[in-house]
């Protein structure tokens, strides 16, 4: 899930703009370069970028949202993230089912997936239509909300915050000249009084190793048109298990290089230990632990081999690099004055504003919590604030306690602190931590151990009052477990708040409110 942006305000108009926009009919004024003034210019059409543009315009301000990629709003999270990915993830999860059919006396012979059995390319092409539906929805909806947009990448030009959008494909601009068609490459000046940065990162590879640029990126798995036979994954986060978890379970022999022993190092030890586990024991996924890779090569087949310090070496047909991502700060950030840190990410206030109170930002390029469900909640706050009038002066995002997930096999997810954070923040002593691991029910019928897949929860508490502080699970339906239990959570719930609650019976999560 991944998303950014940028906003600019001006040091006249402030949250009071909502009460003047509905009842004022004379249109802004353009400043001495711009064709056309915006009361707010948001550059990225992502989830975040999105959320915030139609939220300003229901409070009627005049919005111009800037997406670079031609006709692909939505951003990472629909276009190459969250939603393609679960598309892939369901597909992983049924090649998982079929095996199970046999155990329970629906198929005569058990039965498994193996390389060449799935057809990759007929899934991409339902995948790929299926995301460009959700962007032309995307793209309705900013039309329902009178929203005016344009296709093309927008850059300040200076100190007064003024836009130049270098179109990024044919299209027409109704707020400019009704029937006009605007040609690729032309360029555009806006101006607003509040500018909005919610922009693309991109995925990353690893540029010093030499050969990294023979792999291909996770942004680049969704544009692969057929299976390999064998491949090379390398970054030891979500994404990483996420995507060695798909080509496992669709029957690719799959090399995973993390740098460490554990996949996940930044959730609980639990997640880290159950998952690292289970994908060598029961996916056969071939992790390579504590592994540094010197170089990539190619050969005259296409194959690229990977070579390790250690002086080993593995040649698959494809790479893919999943080691983070770069955000897109290359658009005159430094015309307007707005600092970056030292990861390339701009620097914004719990508030979303930046050094330069004209100048919002928030998603990923900000660093805090890099969702989707993130950005799109700062973004409609951000707009509240700036055009919802004085009930709203004080909105914004709680980072705190926000449940995430890992579409793993099995699935993974969390919410609050680890074990060594609450640790660190409440004392080693103060704390009283419930573990359970048991086989879900599911799995009764099967014979196998290693068709049987773990369940895992953990319950961190704090205090005499015993406050939940962490949760942590690994199991099935974790995904669709947390969401429930992350509004407890966050409404600071009680291990005997858990208590009272009477379990549903029989479920894997009634553990959760049963555990002793």
């Amino acid at each position: 899930m991944f998303t950014n942006s940028i906003i600019s305000k001006s040091t006249t108009r402030l949250t009071q703009l909502s009460r003047q926009l509905s009842t004022t009919t004379m249109a802004p004024t353009s400043t001495k370069n711009s064709i056309k003034h915006f009361d707010y210019l948001v550059i990225g059409g992502g989830s975040g970028g999105v959320a915030s543009a139609r939220r300003a315009a229901k409070y009627g301000a005049k919005v111009l949202l800037i997406e670079s990629n031609f006709k692909k709003f939505g951003g990472t999270c629909v276009n190459v993230g969250c939603v393609p990915k679960k598309v892939m993830w369901y597909t992983a999860d049924l090649a998982h089912k079929k095996h199970d059919l046999y155990a329970y006396g629906l198929d005569k012979e058990p039965d498994s997936i193996k390389y060449g059995d799935f057809d990759w390319a007929k899934l991409k092409h339902k995948r790929d239509a299926y995301v460009t539906r959700l962007n032309g929805i995307y793209e309705n909806n900013l039309k329902r909300e009178k929203v005016d947009y344009a296709y093309g990448f927008a850059k300040f030009i200076n100190s007064e915050g003024e836009v130049e959008v270098t179109l990024s494909g044919d299209q027409e601009l109704p707020f400019l000249d009704e029937g006009k068609t605007y040609k690729k490459g032309e360029k555009l000046v806006f101006s607003a009084d509040k500018n909005f940065d919610c922009h693309w990162w991109y995925s990353n590879c690893s540029s010093s190793v030499p050969g990294a640029e023979l792999g291909t990126t996770s942004d680049g798995f969704f544009a692969l048109e057929k299976q390999h036979k064998k491949v090379a994954i390398v970054g030891a986060g979500y994404i990483g298990v996420e995507l060695s978890g798909v080509f496992s379970s669709l029957g690719s022999e799959t090399h995973f290089f993390i740098r460490g022993d554990t996949v996940l190092r930044s959730f609980d030890e639990v997640i880290q230990n159950t998952v690292t586990d289970y994908y060598i024991d029961n996916l056969g996924i071939n992790i390579h632990k504590q592994s540094t890779i010197t170089k990539i090569e190619g050969s005259k087949d296409g194959k690229k081999v990977v070579h390790l310090k250690d002086g080993t070496s593995v040649e698959v047909d494809e790479l893919i690099w999943t080691v983070g991502r770069k955000s897109l700060i290359d658009i005159g950030l430094d015309k307007v004055g707005v600092k970056i840190n030292d990861k390339q990410q701009i620097v914004a206030d719990e508030y979303q504003v930046t050094n330069n109170p004209k100048i919002f930002s928030l998603g990923d390029v900000v660093g805090k919590v890099e969702l989707t469900p993130v950005a799109i909640a700062a973004g409609r706050r951000l707009s509240n604030r700036l055009f919802g009038g004085p009930e709203f002066a004080k909105d914004k995002l709680d980072y705190n306690n926000i449940p995430s997930v890992i579409f793993s096999h099995p699935e993974a997810g969390s919410i609050g602190l680890s074990t060594k954070e609450a640790s660190e923040k409440y004392g080693e002593e103060n704390l009283k931590i419930y573990q359970s691991k048991f086989t879900a029910m599911y799995y009764a019928m099967m014979d196998d151990q290693k068709d049987k897949s773990p369940t895992v929860y953990k319950i961190i508490c704090a205090g005499p009052e015993e406050k939940v502080v962490g949760l942590h699970i690994v199991g099935d339906s974790s995904a669709e477990i947390l969401q429930g239990f992350g509004v407890a959570i966050k409404m600071g719930a009680t291990k005997k708040d858990f208590d009272n609650c009477v379990a549903i019976h029989p479920t894997s999560a009634e553990e959760l409110v049963t555990m002793t």
